[in-house]
């Protein structure tokens, strides 16, 4: 099977796993795609879900790793693939003064990116009524997985060793909205300050559209290279339906937020996830990505990945057709708009784990 046919099958399907232990620790909760295992297909690292409740059904097996590291992918008992497995950073094994693991503060994700929730907590996250139903930003933490607030020093800390000890290439930082006003661009200013003046690391911070422009300035004075402002789903209903908190956040908003952004950022900066399969339509997602990318923003279309514990917990994930159909004239808008993964400087679409887009030419 060819590796992008492979890596589209796992991201929507998962994996079940004959050794969970392999490789790098898989990712529990958290604010972003979770319950995902690093794997790498043919060169190419990847996240692929091993704890949803798909995966636990999926058609495709791993094999335990042989003496070279290597895993026999199976469909239904035929094998059509192999995959390795990350090994565990390094600094996974350190810990703070005060005592506290750094893999609570940041984890690796991929094969070469920081990531961490600056603030793992949310305004929205209180109530069903208002939150998004896919998060799971409290899971981690109420499991006593990550700490509720990562300090600057802390963050310096960790991303100094992740570089020297793990070659980290770049750090993604989000954080849960703690407010109706900057919603996390200030917290994101001192954390990306703090670890700047530590390391010279590429940073893509990731939060909720600010309610004044002026924070992307003071962002990028800061030591941001590149923003992320997640729209998640595309048409009002399903935006709505499924985060109607977040939803209170109009459109509009957001498209005069990617204008602004992209004048401080510049073009190529600042990129948007969108999750495939909630409900948006496939012509729905391709027209909102053509007005992006005319705008110079990234849309980093995934396949959305049901997470056990959330309400959405039972809603299938987008078939793999699906994901090719929309994937494939996705990457053909990218290449002819001259806007590549690679030329982002840190952040979630150059990393590219959580979507073969790129292996469609995005």
């Amino acid at each position: 099977m060819p590796a992008s046919q492979l890596i589209t099958e796992l991201q929507s399907f998962g994996i079940r796993l004959a050794d969970p232990r392999a490789g790098a620790p898989s990712r529990r909760g958290g604010a972003g795609p979770s319950d995902h295992k690093a794997v790498t297909i043919d060169g190419r690292t990847v996240m692929v879900p091993v704890h949803t409740a798909s995966a636990y059904e999926s058609p495709y097996t791993a094999s335990r790793p042989d003496v070279r590291g290597l895993s026999v992918v199976e469909r239904d008992g035929v094998a059509v693939g192999r995959i390795a497995f990350p090994r565990q950073p390094r600094f996974h094994a350190l810990q703070t003064l005060d005592g506290i693991p750094y893999s609570k503060i940041a984890v690796l994700h991929g094969a070469d990116v920081l990531a961490t929730t600056v603030l793992q907590t949310c305004i929205r996250y209180q109530s069903r009524a208002r939150t998004c139903q896919f998060c799971s930003i409290g899971q981690s933490l109420a499991a006593g997985r990550t700490i509720a607030r990562k300090t600057p020093e802390q963050l310096a800390e960790v991303a100094r060793a992740a570089v020297l000890l793990d070659g980290v290439k770049h750090m993604v930082m989000t954080t849960g909205t703690p407010n109706a006003t900057d919603r996390g661009a200030a917290i994101l200013c001192e954390s990306a300050f703090a670890v700047k003046q530590a390391v010279d690391l590429p940073i893509q911070a990731q939060c909720e559209p600010p309610d004044d422009d002026a924070w992307f300035r003071r962002m990028k004075a800061a030591g941001v290279d590149a923003l992320g402002m997640h729209l998640e789903a595309v048409t009002p209903e399903v935006r709505a339906r499924i985060m109607p908190g977040k939803a209170s956040v109009p459109l509009e908003r957001y498209f005069s937020a990617f204008e602004a952004s992209v004048a401080v950022f510049g073009r190529g900066q600042v990129s948007t996830y969108i999750l495939a399969g909630l409900g948006d339509g496939r012509d729905a997602i391709l027209g909102i990505s053509e007005k992006l990318i005319a705008m110079g923003v990234y849309p980093f279309v995934v396949p959305f990945v049901p997470i056990s514990g959330t309400p959405l917990e039972d809603h299938p994930a987008p078939s793999p057709g699906f994901m090719r159909d929309l994937l494939a004239p996705l990457g053909a808008m990218l290449r002819a708009a001259n806007l590549r993964s690679a030329d982002i400087k840190a952040g979630c679409g150059k990393c590219g784990a959580c979507s073969s887009l790129s292996a469609y030419g995005g």
